[in-house]
């Protein structure tokens, strides 16, 4: 659970190594805030306060460890939670909380549903949201597909693709049966007739 007022920093991968070291996958866009000697706290509150000991990279894989966890075991207890820190606005930000509740919306204004909750997924948060049907889906929290949050308007905007919302059809493509080369499409209206046995054509 996020209590109020804290932002998601980073998840908590497998352990890696003998030393507490484990992998890292970042979602602050300021790296920062995960240096060594800073503090967070994890999603889960019998964890406590974690002091960041060192972070580094091997590979392709970001690693982090933490002065509290000092072998492989407790490593791998750690697996999953989420790193949270004190929330920073910047003026065209929001908590998850803010988004609970907002209409979404089509590009064309139709509306669409319902923000029920933000949930956080390792590749993405998603958004829950309900259809007037009653379905509850979930949107992948993602420029391309939630190009617009106004919170203030009380709206997100959301531009789906075909089949992820239960009550928009999925779009059909008219063009599959208009092949050229099909012998057994019908001639155009008016075209040309066979001739018929002992005409003289």
């Amino acid at each position: 659970m996020i209590p109020d007022g804290y932002v998601i920093l980073a998840r908590l991968g497998a352990a890696n190594g003998l030393r507490g070291d484990v992998r890292l996958e970042i979602r602050t866009d300021d790296p920062s805030r995960l240096a060594p000697g800073q503090r967070v706290v994890t999603d889960d509150p019998r964890v406590g306060e974690l002091t960041i000991a060192r972070r580094r990279t091997s590979g392709s894989a970001a690693l982090i460890a933490f002065e509290q966890v000092t072998d492989r075991t407790d490593a791998e207890a750690m697996s999953g939670l989420l790193l949270l820190g004190p929330a920073v606005l910047e003026d065209d930000a929001w908590y998850p909380a803010d988004l609970v509740g907002l209409e979404a919306r089509a590009r064309d204004g139709r509306v669409l549903g319902a923000v029920l909750a933000v949930e956080s997924m390792p590749a993405h948060d998603v958004l829950v949201v309900r259809e007037p049907s009653g379905a509850r889906t979930l949107v992948p929290f993602v420029t391309a597909i939630v190009p617009e949050v106004d919170v203030a308007g009380g709206f997100v905007v959301l531009d789906p693709p075909g089949g992820l919302l239960a009550d928009e059809p999925q779009p059909e493509d008219d063009d599959l049966d208009d092949d050229p080369d099909d012998p057994d499409d019908e001639a155009p209206a008016g075209g040309p007739e066979a001739p018929t046995p002992g005409s003289d054509a």
